[in-house]
Parts: structure tokens; C-alpha cells; sequence
């Protein structure tokens, strides 16, 4: 049975046993290694076409293909920022979870009602945050992929090429600026958490004392 209360000003559930991870924590246990993977691999995959695109500049003699390579580069180097991004926001779910775990296990080994901290405003805009700055980048990631292969096969010239460019920069821009105000978010969450266990941790020492 779980009721909702209201402890030193933080809104609490209140159980018998020690919580388990909520489903974004739980993701972020499994999902942190696999993104920071993909992140140096699409880092590793951006160095790469930046060199065939070098090339091809000192060759100058398709600047269609430069064209292209430079939006390849692009994307690839965002599949690695979005996935960077999303290691560390799935690390900050992993050590949330660990918190819920951990202090419940602590006050149900006490013998103590298990009063676990209700998700804050804080971790819901993470969340949302998190997962607009993800769209946004992965929408421009694929935009540059579509306006690569189409200057490739000459059906974008190059002015639309660098006009497309110059708007998928400002859907980038963006998209990395709500991603970080997500992270932040999520610290100021971790925060919130240590202070609610900060004063449970007194209360169960001050009953069991």
C-alpha cells in the first residue's frame, strides 16, 4: 500500500518495502554504456568523412561531393553529440535510481516506514526536456543525411545546400541548448534528493536512537 504525504516540505510516498527504479531509471541502467558507445562511434565516423572531405576540397573537382561530405560530417558528428548528451542523462536516471534503492533499502533495514521522495518538477522537465533536445538534434542528423544525398545526386543546388545548412544549424543550436537545460535539471533533481535523504536519514537515526 502506498500513501502520498507531505515530509519537511517535500511530497513523499510512503511504503512498507523499498521501492523499485521507476521505468526512466531503469533505462538508464541499461541505456548510458550503449549511448556513450555510440557517441565515439559517431565521433570516430565524423573524423573520418572530415578527412575524405579535406580530400576532396584539395582535389576540387566535385563540389557536389564536397558539399555532401560536408553535411555527412555534420550529422555524424550530432549522432555523437545527441548520443554523449543521452549517456549522461541516462547516467543521471542510473543515480537516481541508485538513491531510491538505496535509501529505502537503509529505512526498511531500520525498521522504519519507507518514505521514498515523489518525482519532483525537476525530474518531469528533464524528461521533457531531455527528450525535445534528443528530437530535435535526430531531426536535424536526418535532415543533413536527406540534403547530403540530394546535392550528391544534384537534384539540391549548392545555394539551397547552404541555406539548408544554416537552418538546420539553428534547429541544432537549439536542440543542444534544451538538452542542457535538461541535464541541469537533472543535477538540480539529484540535489533534491540528497537533501530529502539528508533529513530522513536524521529522522530514522532519531527514532531508532
Amino acid at each position: 500500500m502506498t500513501t502520498t504525504t507531505a515530509t519537511n516540505g517535500f511530497t513523499t510516498e510512503t511504503t512498507t518495502k523499498a521501492p523499485d527504479r521507476i521505468l526512466p531509471q531503469k533505462a538508464g541502467r541499461a541505456l548510458w554504456a550503449p549511448m556513450l558507445v555510440m557517441a565515439l562511434m559517431g565521433f570516430a565516423a565524423g573524423i573520418v568523412l572530415a578527412i575524405f572531405k579535406t580530400v576532396e576540397v584539395n582535389n576540387a573537382t566535385d563540389p557536389e561531393l564536397i558539399a555532401a561530405l560536408g553535411q555527412f560530417t555534420t550529422a555524424a558528428m550530432f549522432i555523437g553529440f545527441a548520443s554523449v548528451f543521452a549517456a549522461i542523462s541516462f547516467a543521471i536516471a542510473r543515480i537516481l535510481g541508485e538513491f531510491r534503492v538505496g535509501g529505502g533499502s537503509v529505512q526498511e533495514a531500520s525498521g522504519s516506514q519507507v518514505k521514498t521522495l515523489k518525482m519532483p518538477a525537476t525530474a518531469k522537465g528533464f524528461i521533457i526536456f531531455m527528450m525535445m533536445g534528443m528530437m530535435l538534434i535526430v531531426g536535424a542528423v536526418v535532415a543533413h543525411i536527406i540534403v547530403g544525398v540530394q546535392v550528391n545526386n544534384g537534384d539540391l543546388s549548392l545555394v539551397d545546400t547552404e541555406q539548408w545548412s544554416l537552418w538546420l544549424e539553428a534547429a541544432r543550436r537549439l536542440g543542444v541548448s534544451l538538452y542542457l537545460f535538461g541535464i541541469g535539471l537533472g543535477l538540480a533533481t539529484i540535489t533534491q534528493v540528497l537533501r530529502f535523504q539528508g533529513i530522513r536519514i536524521r529522522e530514522v537515526a532519531a527514532k531508532t536512537g
